[in-house]
C-alpha cells in the first residue's frame, strides 16, 4: 500500500489577471521506507509539490490520499494533527526559535502534539527530545541557543525536532542550501541513517549531486512531472 498517492494534482496561483500553474497534472505515488529527491529549475514547483505534500498547502484540483485515505475535506484542525503525528519537516532557514535552547527546539512538536491528543509529560518529552539530540550527536549542544550554534549545527538540531515524534515521512526543502559541503554531506548521511531505519524521505534540492544521493529522483519542469528515475 503506498504511502502517498496523488492523482491529477493541479496548483494555480492568480498574479493580477495571469493564472500561474505551478503543479500540472501531476500523479504520483510514494512507497514506505523510499529517499526520493525533487529536483528542477527556479520555478519548476519542487516547493510547491512538497508543501502540498506536506500538508502545508491544498491543491486547486486533484487528489490526495495519505496512507490509502484522501486529506480533502479535513479540518484545519486534523491536517495539522496528522502534521504532527506523522510527518516531519527541515527547511533551509532552519526555523528554529533564537531565545530558546536547542532542547526547547526539538521539545515544541511534544509540547503542540498535547494539543492534538499527545500524552507525554514534560519529563517524558525531555527525555524524548534529548535522545533525539542524541541521534544527530548533539546532546552536548541541548543548553545552547541557536546563535551558539554553527549552522550544521542547527540544521541537526531541526532535523531532531523534525523526528522527535517518530515520524513516517520527513519533507526536507533545500536542507543543505545555506550550509558549507562538509556540514551538506553530513545532513546526508543523517537522512540516509534515518531512511535505514524507515523513514521515507522527500527532499527538495536544487544540487544534482545532492539529488543523486538518493534511491529514487522526480524531476519537475514547468509544474509537470517529466521524470521518474528508479534505482539510483
Amino acid at each position: 500500500m503506498s504511502l502517498i498517492r496523488t492523482e491529477s494534482l493541479n496548483k494555480n496561483f492568480t498574479r493580477g489577471d495571469e493564472t500561474i500553474r505551478a503543479i500540472r497534472v501531476l500523479t504520483l505515488s510514494v512507497e514506505p521506507g523510499e529517499f526520493i529527491s525533487i529536483t528542477g529549475a527556479s520555478g519548476s514547483g519542487k516547493s510547491t509539490l512538497l508543501y502540498i505534500l506536506g500538508l502545508l498547502d491544498t491543491p486547486t484540483s486533484g487528489r490526495y490520499f495519505l496512507n490509502n485515505e484522501p486529506v480533502e475535506g479535513l479540518s484545519d484542525t486534523e491536517l495539522a494533527g496528522l502534521r504532527n503525528r506523522f510527518m516531519g519537516f527541515v527547511f533551509q532557514s532552519f526555523h528554529l526559535l533564537p531565545r530558546a535552547s536547542a532542547l526547547r527546539n526539538v521539545m515544541m512538536p511534544l509540547v503542540y502534539g498535547a494539543g492534538h491528543g499527545g500524552v507525554l509529560s514534560e519529563a517524558e518529552q525531555r527525555e524524548r527530545a534529548i535522545s533525539a539530540l542524541e541521534v544527530v550527536g548533539l546532546k552536548d549542544r541541548m543548553n545552547h541557543r541557536p546563535n551558539e550554534l554553527s549552522g550544521g549545527q542547527r540544521q541537526r538540531v531541526a532535523i531532531a525536532r523534525a523526528v522527535v515524534n517518530n515520524p513516517k515521512l520527513i519533507f526536507a526543502d533545500e536542507p543543505t542550501g545555506n550550509l558549507d559541503s562538509k556540514s551538506g554531506r553530513d545532513i546526508l548521511g543523517l537522512f540516509e541513517r534515518l531512511n535505514a531505519q524507515g523513514v521515507t524521505i522527500l527532499m527538495v534540492t536544487h544540487d544534482p549531486s545532492i539529488a543523486e544521493r538518493a534511491r529514487r529522483q522526480l524531476i519537475l519542469r514547468d509544474g509537470a512531472l517529466v521524470e521518474d528515475r528508479r534505482g539510483i
